[in-house]
């Protein structure tokens, strides 16, 4: 199963909307074959690891990182094939949330005659999928906060100046997150202070699904030139607003090929659930939230932070800017937010800690929340 879920991880990035998925066949206690889904349209998991099997498949065992899909989408069902193909049992760590699969693939693997086992190795394999996972039981994107601080917690030196606060490789994980995510979401502060792209930017992944650029912005304030309008290398840009914004301008970015989403607002100010349920009607699963403080704060207010990646880089500037969360926090200590499967990376003298906002976060299932995570901490 391990095996099984390093073969899927070599597509993050690349299956969107589809799951990673990767499978091991294993008869006699040796590996015979495996395969990973690759891209949406192209061969799943299971359908490339019996291909390469043939008939060494049949009594063998098959460890497949999601459960078998039993529908017709741009490929044949999954369940169909392992049946045809004659293996005798089968070893999932969870079910496919899809509501076109939940819990039906295993059902027609067991009416065949065929063992299932579910379960092993849950945890490792939710956090794998986890956006397509919480799309599919919230109801709503995955949320992915991202902040980058010197030393002494600041975002930028006394004149706004940001550029650069880490270095070349934590800004090329960065990107490597970028790649994984559907949308990279930031305020129209940000886009007026930093300009930025909000692309993917790496030359080993030209191939890359770039992620949309998502834009808060209640008055519509976004300048015409704006690099995030960009359409080359770059994916599509939406602009969530309000009843705020001028016709004439929702008319122009319109014919400037970008998506106005109206948003529900209060005195100007977005209302993120809304803007969560717009999103996932759009089918994106995860966005990568990169700020400002605004924004971030924002997210941790609504409750709809899922995850934190905090870069902290040695330079102090003694600014006189305020904290990465402002107009929100709790009383006591007691009542912080505490991060869990925390992972600490460096890059370079650079540090990374990464980690999920819930405990047993409410996208687990009962099944899946009784399996322990074992991360550790690394260095790079």
């Amino acid at each position: 199963m391990r095996q099984a879920l390093a073969l899927a991880r070599r597509a993050l990035g690349f299956t969107r909307p589809n799951p990673v998925v990767g499978a091991v066949i294993v008869k006699g206690g040796q590996i015979v074959a495996r395969g990973y889904h690759k891209a949406a349209g192209r061969p799943h998991a299971e359908a490339v690891a019996l291909e390469r099997a043939g008939k060494a498949a049949r009594g063998a065992t098959l460890y497949v990182t999601l459960e078998p899909c039993c529908h017709f989408g741009r490929t044949p069902p999954c369940a169909d094939a392992v049946i045809r193909a004659g293996i005798a049992r089968v070893v999932a760590p969870i079910s496919d949330p899809n509501p076109l699969v939940a819990g039906e693939g295993f059902a027609r693997l067991r009416a065949a005659g065929i063992r299932v086992d579910v379960g092993l190795l849950a945890h490792e394999a939710i956090h794998i999928n986890e956006p397509y996972v919480i799309h599919h039981r919230l109801q709503r994107p995955m949320f992915i906060t991202k902040w980058a601080l010197t030393l002494d917690g600041q975002f930028g030196a006394i004149s706004g100046d940001s550029r650069w606060i880490t270095n070349e490789d934590s800004r090329r994980h960065v990107h490597d997150l970028r790649a994984r995510y559907d949308a990279v979401l930031v305020g129209i502060g940000t886009v007026i202070q930093d300009n930025p792209r909000l692309n993917v930017r790496l030359p080993e992944r030209r191939k890359v699904l770039q992620p949309a650029r998502i834009v808060v912005d209640g008055h519509l304030r976004t300048p015409a030139r704006a690099n995030c309008l960009d359409r080359e290398n770059a994916g599509p840009t939406i602009i969530a607003t309000c009843d705020l914004a001028p016709e004439w301008r929702v008319r122009q970015l319109e014919e400037q090929g970008v998506t106005i989403l109206h948003v529900k607002s209060a005195k100007g100010v977005l209302d993120l659930a809304d803007l969560s349920r717009r999103l996932h009607a759009l089918s994106i699963q995860s966005v990568l939230v990169e700020g400002g403080r605004q924004i971030v704060t924002s997210f941790f207010a609504a409750g709809l932070a899922d995850r934190v990646v905090a870069f902290f880089a040695p330079k102090i500037v003694g600014s006189e800017l305020t904290n990465v969360i402002t107009g929100w926090g709790v009383n006591d200590m007691s009542e912080a937010v505490r991060l869990h499967d925390v992972e600490i990376r460096t890059f370079g003298t650079d540090v990374c800690v990464e980690g999920y906002v819930h405990h047993s976060p409410d996208w687990l299932s009962e099944e899946e929340r009784k399996q322990k995570p074992k991360r550790k901490q690394r260095g790079r």
